[in-house]
């Protein structure tokens, strides 16, 4: 694990959203899930488009570009066309503010 960074505060990203951050040269979409946040690679894995501006079910995000879905607590797959997982890193919350480990977790390694 590396060190954890500050890529936002709670209040910055309401529930159901998502929101693009930069952490050591990574584009990461960052969702807040009833208050749960989740933080996976921001690029889908089928085409290049943001997933931090998809449609945000539970714990499932929808590309905003074709419709490829990703399980936000693993990363995998769930909804072609896409099908290769996305991957996921940690993140915490420590008082008002959201922190994620820069170093990738696997896809299906979330939690």
């Amino acid at each position: 694990m590396g060190e954890f960074v500050r890529v936002a505060r709670v209040d910055e990203v309401a529930p159901g959203q998502g929101k693009l951050v930069e952490v050591d040269g990574r584009y990461i979409a960052l969702f807040n899930v009833d208050g749960q946040f989740y933080a996976v690679d921001d690029e889908c894995t089928h085409a290049a488009a943001s997933l931090s501006e998809g449609f945000v079910e539970g714990t499932i995000v929808e590309c905003p570009l074709h419709g490829g879905q990703f399980d936000l607590r693993t990363g995998e797959a769930v909804w072609s066309p896409a099908v290769i997982p996305v991957a996921t890193y940690a993140v915490r919350v420590e008082g008002d503010d959201v922190l994620v480990d820069p170093e990738p977790r696997q896809p299906g390694h979330g939690g």
